[in-house]
């Protein structure tokens, strides 16, 4: 089976970007991601607005979707009370697997986040709402370096976390190589059990799409991206920007995906990034405005 690409752009993707997009953008960005056949979709955080200016329209855009459309979604969440706030749409609960980060990023060391989650599994539960466990920094840490697998499969083990739905392992800095994701992830589908994985990558070193490929390899079932490449943690010196979605679907090619549907994903892009004032990363997109007229999955072969 083909792996499928989850999109970030409303969250991981706009953290670090200077610009706006307003609220009614981004319902629109969503709806056009699940016309292309994107079935989910990273769509705001709660994390403090003061802190990350960019998600504070995540439950506007929420509250403007239906109940349909949100079955597709997934708000990022750190604690129980976030988890309720969020409860109408799928939650991302985040950790990080070194207390250095998680301090720096939720503002606690990553036991109390554990502890924590029992109660954010209940109250997802009550709303019969699916929790994932997002485990950030499970390669390497800004503030400490590499980062020991034990750790990460200790976090996948852990009986707290049994109720989460699926288990999401992030190459938060794009540090890690294609070797090191293929022999985590494999260990961690392993652990997970029948807990679906998701890589989450950055492309900071230029292995996003190899990285991605391994993981798949290894036997993840999705792999997130963002589009034109925007994003990173504004808490981890060092990081940029997610791998793009556009290089993603090029690479992978999930079931509808097109050169035509193609060619409107990377319109999508240009559109969201010249509304924040951004330049696109994706290679594909930039391929895909060549002069050549005879691959099919360019502009110049549809005209």
């Amino acid at each position: 089976m083909t792996a499928k690409i989850r999109d970030v752009t409303l969250r991981d993707g706009l953290q670090l970007s200077d610009g706006q997009l307003p609220t009614e953008d981004r319902v629109r960005l969503v709806r056009a991601l699940l016309e292309l056949g994107f079935d989910s979709l990273e769509i705001g955080s709660m994390a403090r607005p003061d802190l990350v200016p960019s998600m504070a329209p995540s439950m506007d855009v929420v509250a403007a979707l239906t109940p349909e459309e949100l079955a597709h979604c997934w708000i990022w969440v750190a604690t129980p009370k976030q988890v309720r706030r969020a409860a109408e749409a799928g939650v991302q609960y985040c950790l990080s697997v070194t207390d250095e980060h998680n301090r720096a990023n939720i503002g606690r060391d990553t036991e109390t986040s554990m502890a924590a989650l029992p109660e954010a599994l209940e109250i997802a539960a009550e709303h019969d709402v699916a929790v994932q466990l997002c485990l950030a920094t499970s390669f390497t840490c800004p503030f400490t370096g590499p980062v020991a697998p034990e750790r990460v499969l200790a976090l996948v083990a852990d009986a707290r976390g049994q109720g989460c739905s699926d288990v999401v392992i992030a190459d938060t800095l794009g540090q890690a190589s294609p070797g090191e994701v293929a022999s985590l992830t494999g260990r961690v589908v392993a652990e997970a059990g029948t807990r679906p994985v998701t890589f989450h990558g950055h492309d900071t070193w230029g292995m996003g799409v190899a990285n991605a490929l391994a993981a798949i390899e290894a036997g993840a079932q999705t792999v997130d991206g963002a589009l034109g490449g925007l994003g990173g943690c504004p808490f981890a010196p060092g990081a940029s920007g997610n791998t793009a979605t556009e290089d993603l679907a090029f690479a992978i090619r999930p079931e509808g995906v097109r050169p035509e549907s193609f060619r409107s994903l990377v319109e999508l892009g240009e559109q969201v990034l010249g509304t924040l004032g951004e330049v696109s990363r994706s290679r594909a997109g930039q391929g895909s405005r060549s002069r050549a007229t005879a691959f099919d999955w360019t502009f110049a072969a549809a005209s």
